[in-house]
């Protein structure tokens, strides 16, 4: 009979199996990637001297299906638990890619729905630190394993909203971890180490006969800057979770909890003389959104999201007065700001999730129109614009409006622009100009027939554009009701501010008995 003692040392050996020190030449190519292990990154993520609670330590892989009978995975190759981030409780998934390269296991995901039921139930943010080949191929291939599925993506869409939820992209990433991802509400990758699709170069060859590598499919390059499907790609592990600590900065633990407000040392009253110069005079000079977004912004405190990908909108978490607001912008100095499919869709994005955790939204407005011609209607622009307008109607959560320059057709009321989305704020610039569509293309358009019976078309045109042109200023905006006022550049960062202070933070929906609204994507 074993005594107490014993048992003991037994759980004490089944627990020394888990740490890295049990594998040490796993350890050791783990590092010669330049990776830290699952538990240095648990580690690194923590704050400063914050215990780890793990859950599921002692777990084993199933030993049911063919080849299996003798499988070494300890905890089943995923480290779960709980510990201090930003003083607040996070739930942990570290997968530890010297253990099976990371391969998820029935009992891998028991574990898994053991903590997203904890984040349900207490409002815990997730945090998913993905480095491994996703499903475990021994035990996939058999129906009685998998015919039931898993409702791993059901508790992540009962999740959804209700805390945030981010995927770590720290190695190969294919197929299963790229599907968690998917549902998270930020990714990072880490750039020459990981890799991201739905599946790897083995599977794609098979099923194509294609021969690709892997990054050709998935890396950070191709999901970061191409697709948009990561939020940002950093140098290593460390900055990966640097910027994992920086996301969750901005939001409350939950839904239930007010955005986390910070002490500033910049005044809410500051003044910037150098917006006053931002637009050039000449309207066809483009000109760097982020100047305007940094000098808003409290100092040192904007995150941008996705700046690789769709870059004529500007998608920017940041602080005013210390209290988290999410930044829309229009980039003049890409495609001049035109909205195209992956700018509506990454700012589709951005509005649900400041919405979601409270973060109200300000929308700096220079937008031409969307993109038009064959290339919009290829991409489906008709219909995913529609997402774009549809997220800031369901939004609840204050929304300012400042037309900087241009305002141009629905693009302006996609981005918020006058009383189409009843935004608690809209101010203009002095060197705002709003109308319908751009007037050369209005002229050409209602005025053809005119113009062409003329002795002199193009002094007709030219005539034509100059007389409509001086009906476009902010002045005629602001006598009709459309804007709130006219202000001055310089002002913008404490007007912005003052009525941050007076809006409440939710506005009531405006159907009741409604189950959901349909997304038009």
């Amino acid at each position: 009979m074993t005594t107490p003692s014993e048992a003991l040392a037994a759980v004490k050996a089944a627990r020394r199996l888990r740490d890295d020190a049990a594998r040490p030449v796993a350890v050791a190519r783990q590092h010669a990637l330049g990776k830290l292990t699952a538990r240095e990154r648990i580690a690194t993520l923590l704050d400063d001297g914050a215990v780890f609670e793990e859950l599921g330590a002692l777990v084993e892989p199933g030993r049911h299906t063919m080849d299996t009978g003798d499988l070494q995975a300890p905890g089943d190759g995923v480290v779960t638990g709980l510990g201090q981030v930003l003083g607040r409780t996070t739930a942990i998934a570290a997968f530890d890619f010297t253990i099976l390269g990371g391969s998820n296991g029935e009992h891998g995901e028991w574990k898994m729905l053991r903590l997203l039921d904890l984040c349900l139930r207490h409002g815990h943010p997730l945090v998913m630190l993905l480095d491994g080949g996703g499903h475990r191929i021994q035990e996939g291939l058999d129906s009685r394993h998998f015919a039931r599925g898993t409702t791993l993506f059901q508790r992540f869409c009962d999740l959804s909203g209700w805390v945030p939820m981010v995927a770590a992209m720290m190695g190969p990433g294919f197929a299963g971890p790229s599907n968690f991802a998917a549902l998270a509400d930020f990714v990072v990758m880490v750039e020459g180490t990981s890799t991201m699709g739905i599946a790897g170069p083995a599977l794609v060859a098979a099923a194509t006969g294609e021969r690709l590598t892997k990054d050709d499919l998935g890396s950070a390059e191709v999901q970061a800057t191409g697709a948009g499907i990561a939020d940002l790609a950093v140098v290593d592990d460390r900055a990966a979770l640097a910027a994992v600590r920086r996301f969750l900065s901005f939001l409350p633990a939950n839904a239930g909890q007010p955005a986390p407000v910070l002490p500033t040392d910049d005044p809410a009253d500051r003044r910037d003389a150098a917006l006053a110069s931002l637009i050039p005079d000449n309207p066809r000079r483009a000109y760097d959104m982020r100047k305007a977004v940094t000098a808003i912004a409290d100092a040192g405190s904007t995150f941008e999201l996705r700046p690789t990908h769709a870059r004529n909108l500007l998608t920017v978490l940041a602080r005013m007065d210390g209290r988290p607001v999410g930044i829309i912008a229009n980039q003049p100095m890409q495609m001049g700001g035109t909205l195209t499919v992956p700018a509506c869709e990454k700012g589709a994005h951005f509005v649900a999730l400041c919405d979601a955790f409270g973060i109200p939204l300000i929308y700096l407005i220079d937008v031409p129109g969307f993109l038009v011609g064959p290339a919009a209607e290829t991409s489906g622009l008709a219909r995913r614009s529609g997402r774009l307008l549809f997220e800031l109607g369901q939004a609840t959560v204050p929304r300012l409006s400042v037309v900087l320059r241009k305002g141009y057709g629905l693009a302006y009321i996609a981005m918020a622009g006058g009383r189409s989305f009843d935004a608690d704020l809209c101010l203009a610039w002095p060197s705002a100009e709003i109308c319908a569509m751009s007037v050369e293309g209005a002229v050409d358009v209602a005025y053809r027939k005119q113009i062409d019976g003329t002795d002199d078309p193009a002094q007709a045109r030219d005539g034509l554009i100059a007389r409509f042109r001086t009906q476009l200023g902010p002045l005629r905006a602001a006598e009709a009701h459309g804007v709130d006022d006219i202000i001055d550049p310089c002002d913008t960062r404490p007007a912005l501010i003052r009525a941050l202070a007076r809006c409440p933070g939710r506005r009531a929906r405006a159907v009741s008995g409604r189950f959901r609204a349909i997304s038009p994507i």
